[in-house]
C-alpha cells in the first residue's frame, strides 16, 4: 500500500480524490500496488465530507509520517506551498503539483532537489490542464530538437475571444460572461493581462530548451485593449484574433513572448475555441505536432495529477531525468524579432495613404463596413524595432497587432 498525502482541498484537491476513488481499480493495475490518500491538509473544516476523518490542520503531520511516499501539492499559489515542497522533497517524498506559479518560479531548484534525493517533483498539470504535453517533450519527444513551441494556453482569454468573435461582444461583456459561467476569476487580471500563459510557457520553454526561463523577463501583452472592431477585421482577413504563447530559437538566439496575434484559418490554433488550449510544437526532424484538450476544470486537471502520482508510485526511489538547468536561457529581445503587422488607423484612406507608403512601402489595406471612418493595414514583414519607429511617423494609428499565419503575406 503506498499512502499519498493532498495540500488543499479546493477544486482540484477534491478532484484528485474523486478520482481516486473513482478509478482505483485501474489505478492499482497500472502502479502494480493500492494507493491510499492517508492525509488531506486544509485550514477549513469539512463536516460530512468523505475527508473529514483523514483532516489535518498541520502541514508537520505529514511532513513527520514516514508512511506518506508521495505528496499532492494543490494548493496554488508560491507561499506556503513553496515551503511545504521543498521541505516534502527533502525528507525523502516524491511531490506532485499543479500550481505554475510554484513550478514557474522554483522549478528547477526543486527538481534538482528531488533528483539529489532520488525521487520526483512532477508538474504534468501545471500547463495544460488535462493535455498531457509535459511528459512527451520530457520524454517522447528528445530524440528531436525543438526549434518552436506555439499555444493557447489560457482558456479564460481564449473564451473571452472567442464570444467576442462569434457574438459581436464587447471584451468587458465577453468578460462578465466568463465570470458568470466560472471560467474567469473575480478578479481576473492574470488571466486577461497574459501572466498566467506567460508562467505557462516559461516552464514549456524551460524544458524544451534545457535551460531556465525566467518568466519575470518574458515579454508579456494581454488581451484588454481588443475591440468588437479589431475582431471584425480579423474576420475580414479570414483570420481571428488568439492570445498566443510562444517561444523559439532562430540563428542560435531564443525569443519568447505572450501577446495577442491575427491567426489566419490555414494555421492549426485557429479552430481552438472556447475554453479550450492547444500547444503546438516544432522540431527538427518530428515536424509540426500539436496537443490539444481541455486546459483546465476540476476533473480533467485532477486526472493529470493523478497520472503524475502513479508515474511516482512506479517510481518509489529512482529519479525521473528532467531536463531542466538551474542556469537561465538568455533571451533575445521582442525588438530583434521580424514579423507583419495589422494597423488600425482612425481617418480617410485618401488622405493618409501617402504617409503610410512612405513609412511601409507596399501594405495591404482592409476596410468594413464596421469602421466607415477609418481603415486597417498588413505591414510586410519588418524587424519590430523599426515597425515601432515608423507607426510613430503615421497620424490617427488606434491600435496594432502581430500577424500569425499566412494573412501576413
Amino acid at each position: 500500500m503506498i499512502k499519498i498525502a493532498v495540500l488543499g482541498y479546493g477544486t482540484v484537491g477534491s478532484g484528485v480524490v474523486e478520482v481516486i476513488d473513482k478509478n482505483i481499480d485501474s489505478i492499482t493495475r497500472r502502479i502494480g500496488e493500492e494507493i491510499e490518500v492517508k492525509y488531506v491538509l486544509d485550514l477549513r473544516d469539512f463536516p460530512g465530507d468523505r475527508v473529514e476523518s483523514i483532516l489535518v490542520h498541520d502541514f508537520d503531520v505529514i511532513l513527520n509520517d514516514p508512511e506518506v511516499r508521495i505528496v499532492v501539492e494543490v494548493m496554488g499559489g508560491v507561499e506556503p506551498a513553496y515551503t511545504f515542497v521543498k521541505k516534502c522533497l527533502l525528507a525523502g517524498k516524491s511531490v506532485c503539483t499543479s500550481n505554475k506559479e510554484l513550478v514557474a518560479s522554483h522549478g528547477p531548484e526543486l527538481i534538482k532537489i528531488a533528483r539529489e534525493g532520488n525521487n520526483n517533483f512532477l508538474f504534468e498539470a501545471s500547463v495544460g490542464g488535462a493535455i498531457p504535453v509535459i511528459r512527451p517533450i520530457n520524454s517522447s519527444l528528445t530524440a528531436d530538437r525543438i526549434l518552436e513551441i506555439k499555444g493557447i494556453l489560457n482558456g479564460t482569454t481564449n473564451y473571452i475571444l472567442t464570444q467576442m468573435s462569434t457574438q459581436g461582444w464587447e471584451f468587458e461583456d465577453a468578460l462578465h460572461k466568463a465570470q458568470e459561467l466560472g471560467y474567469a476569476e473575480r478578479n481576473p487580471e492574470a488571466d486577461i493581462e497574459g501572466y498566467d500563459a506567460c508562467r505557462k510557457i516559461a516552464i514549456l520553454s524551460s524544458l524544451a530548451f534545457g535551460h531556465n526561463v525566467d518568466y519575470t523577463k518574458v515579454h508579456t501583452e494581454g488581451i484588454t485593449g481588443i475591440t468588437s472592431t479589431d475582431i471584425c477585421y480579423a474576420a475580414a482577413m479570414d483570420s481571428a484574433i488568439k492570445l498566443l504563447a510562444s517561444s523559439y530559437c532562430e540563428d542560435g538566439r531564443y525569443y519568447a513572448m505572450v501577446a495577442p496575434f491575427v491567426v489566419h484559418s490555414s494555421h492549426p490554433l485557429y479552430a481552438v475555441s472556447g475554453v479550450y488550449n492547444a500547444i503546438f510544437v516544432k522540431g527538427t526532424d518530428i515536424g509540426d505536432v500539436m496537443f490539444y484538450g481541455s486546459g483546465a476544470g476540476k476533473l480533467p486537471t485532477a486526472c493529470a495529477v493523478v497520472a503524475d502520482v502513479v508515474d511516482a508510485a512506479k517510481h518509489l526511489g529512482r529519479h525521473i531525468y528532467t531536463s531542466w538547468s538551474q542556469e537561465d536561457l538568455t533571451l533575445t529581445g521582442i525588438d530583434d524579432a521580424t514579423r507583419s503587422f495589422y494597423v488600425r488607423i482612425a481617418g480617410k484612406r485618401e488622405a493618409l495613404e501617402d504617409a503610410v507608403r512612405k513609412e511601409f512601402g507596399d501594405v495591404k489595406f482592409i476596410s468594413i463596413k464596421e469602421d466607415p471612418d477609418g481603415f486597417a493595414i498588413v505591414t510586410p514583414p519588418v524587424i519590430e524595432r523599426s515597425f515601432k519607429e515608423h507607426i510613430a511617423n503615421i497620424p490617427g494609428v488606434t491600435s496594432y497587432i502581430r500577424m500569425e499565419g499566412s494573412s501576413a503575406s
